[in-house]
């Protein structure tokens, strides 16, 4: 009973690994895919950030603080940011999706042009900074599902099946040792009972 316990436990054991096994590598694509985007996403970014940041250097250069910090402080937008999750293989990963609504109610006589081209192009890059967040968290959620499956492979390929397979090859072992001294004992009743019959 043992014997065929531990063949049926060694048959969903392998069954297991083989799935976790395809689970990991769909995974890994996945993870791939997912950081390329982030590289391409991230390069824009840091690409585009310095830009941004130097309009808003021109703009301080050309006027004073003071004017730019007002209008600034009058620019505030608002900015909405809805999370929802999209599943990757079974993992929660988060979507993020943004709207930013601009309230320039500062004046424009007294800034400069560099401010306006400044916070649109911030208004039109913020986007951008948020996806580089959403594929970031993205990427080590599936590494951590990653993780997780690899030493799960791990324990099952190179602790569970082969400890179930020295099991059942020590209780293979020890049946055919049972069933060949049967044998012998009943082929040695059988020598007696030829022997008793003849005599």
């Amino acid at each position: 009973m043992e014997f065929f316990k531990l063949r049926r436990r060694l048959s969903t054991a392998v069954r297991g690994h083989k799935l976790l096994k395809d689970k990991n590598e769909g995974l890994m694509r996945e993870f791939l895919l997912l950081v390329k985007a982030y590289k391409e996403a991230r390069q824009r970014v840091d690409a585009g950030l310095p830009n941004c940041m130097k309009m808003f250097v021109l703009a301080q250069i050309t006027s004073s603080s003071e004017i730019i910090s007002t209008a600034l402080e009058q620019s505030k937008g608002e900015l909405e940011i809805k999370v929802s999750e999209r599943s990757i293989l079974n993992i929660k990963v988060p979507v993020f999706d943004v709207s930013v609504k601009e309230n320039n109610s500062y004046s424009l006589v007294d800034t400069p042009v560099d401010l306006d081209d400044a916070i649109i192009q911030l208004k039109e890059f913020f986007p951008h900074m948020v996806k580089v967040a959403e594929l970031e968290q993205s990427i080590r959620l599936l590494a951590k599902e990653i993780e997780k499956t690899r030493r799960r492979v791990n324990a099952l390929e190179y602790v569970l099946i082969p400890q179930l397979q020295e099991s059942i090859k020590f209780i293979k072992t020890k049946l055919d040792e049972m069933e060949r001294s049967n044998i012998s004992r009943l082929m040695k009743i059988k020598e007696m009972l030829v022997s008793k019959t003849v005599v």
